[in-house]
């Protein structure tokens, strides 16, 4: 049995310029999860957010407990314009924070009840097919209203800042000085609502961590502990008030730098913490190779890497942003311990974030590497076709 969370999901094999997804949209030709491991004899199931649009509501899966909310599978598919004087109407996805009851909350406990009815269901069911159930959170995601129970844990006077949470806009790249200014991010809020924005993250976190516990628990204390995998991770990080920014839209850490866990049962020998770079592209075939099926597709099983059989700490990783804020397309490769930032139209930046972990420095103007990486990352696409093909959709 496979359980896995996402908040919210990357459930395609591709990259977003392969599938020719820059928006949300969902069609027929992209093979999600649920075709792949619906093909290898497992009950697919969705329950809750999965950011993707479309008619077809199933996407390869065999059941769906619950759709995304209305707001969130309303789309026209077609990809942003991203005009230079587009931006957002306000910054309250900064200053519309602190305590109360959201609509999000409520549908993140509807996930989690959901969940645990199949689950009880499947714990005594007597066909014993195996199951992947995806369940997808609405939280963290802003707006940061969170519930008072959880708020309570965190002091906003007593937080530690971001030592970049004020940076000057002027010492920015061209790059972000225009995503912060799309943003509304241009000039950072005062210091007292970005530490209650901070407390209202932290507290949505944790209320996210109260909902994923309840599931845990419920397999833990059932049958299904034996043979279940549990998986969790998330398609964006939250830069959080770093270089300024608030939500994601860009290649720092905070940003890119996501959960990837793998819990496995006890007749499992695979453990430990990975060093290398790893993608939200290894989670298929490392459901596959759970599921002892194969197939040919991007990315490399997690269990291989965790069984020293993948151990390339080279291995390239890769990121493409193509939305608001950005007025050409940005690629992200990382490779080792260094990060190349590539914007069509602008310099690059190169970052080392185990020495740099502010990502502060850039060092594209001082190393020979910037021309090696790029050319590596033209293996995996043209930057300039993808922009342009991406523009002309």
């Amino acid at each position: 049995m496979i359980f896995g969370i996402k908040n919210p999901p990357y459930i395609t094999k591709e990259l977003a310029y392969q599938n020719e997804s820059t928006e949300d949209e969902y069609c027929n030709r992209h093979k999600t999860w649920g075709h792949y491991l619906g093909r290898a004899g497992y009950q697919t199931v969705l329950c809750g957010r999965t950011h993707l649009n479309g008619s077809d509501r199933l996407m390869g899966f065999s059941d769906r407990l619950l759709d995304d909310l209305p707001k969130w599978n309303k789309s026209s598919g077609c990809p942003p314009t991203r005009k230079p004087n587009e931006r957002r109407s306000s910054n309250s996805h900064v200053t519309e924070c602190g305590s109360g009851l959201h609509i999000h909350t409520n549908y993140d406990r509807q996930v989690t009840e959901l969940a645990f009815d199949f689950l009880n269901q499947e714990s005594t069911n007597a066909s014993k097919q195996p199951f992947l159930l995806y369940c997808g959170y609405m939280r963290p995601h802003f707006p940061l209203i969170a519930p008072a129970e959880f708020l309570s844990g965190y002091d906003p006077n007593k937080l530690e800042l971001p030592s970049t949470w004020n940076r000057p806009l002027n010492c920015q790249h061209p790059v972000i000085q225009h995503l912060r200014w799309a943003w509304r991010n241009e000039s950072p809020p005062p210091e007292s609502i970005v530490r209650l924005a901070l407390a209202s993250y932290y507290a949505l976190v944790s209320a996210l961590d109260s909902q994923i516990s309840r599931i845990v628990n419920a397999i833990d204390s059932s049958p299904l502990a034996d043979n279940t995998i549990i998986i969790y991770t998330s398609d964006h990080g939250e830069m959080a008030g770093h270089q300024g920014i608030w939500q994601k839209q860009c290649f720092y850490q905070p940003s890119v730098q996501v959960p990837l866990m793998l819990r496995l049962p006890a007749n499992y020998s695979e453990t430990g913490r990975v060093s290398q770079n790893v993608s939200l592209l290894d989670i298929l075939p490392t459901l596959l190779d759970l599921a002892e099926e194969s197939a040919d597709l991007p990315g490399c099983s997690l269990l291989n890497i965790a069984r020293n059989e993948d151990n390339r700490i080279d291995r390239p990783v890769f990121a493409e942003y193509h939305h608001m804020g950005m007025l050409n397309a940005g690629f992200m490769l990382k490779k080792g311990f260094h990060k190349l930032c590539y914007y069509v139209g602008h310099s690059p930046q190169l970052f080392d974030p185990r020495t740099d972990p502010t990502e502060s420095y850039n060092l594209a103007s001082r190393s020979n590497l910037v021309s090696k990486m790029v050319a590596e990352l033209r293996l995996i696409c043209n930057p300039e076709e993808v922009d342009r093909q991406a523009k002309a959709d």
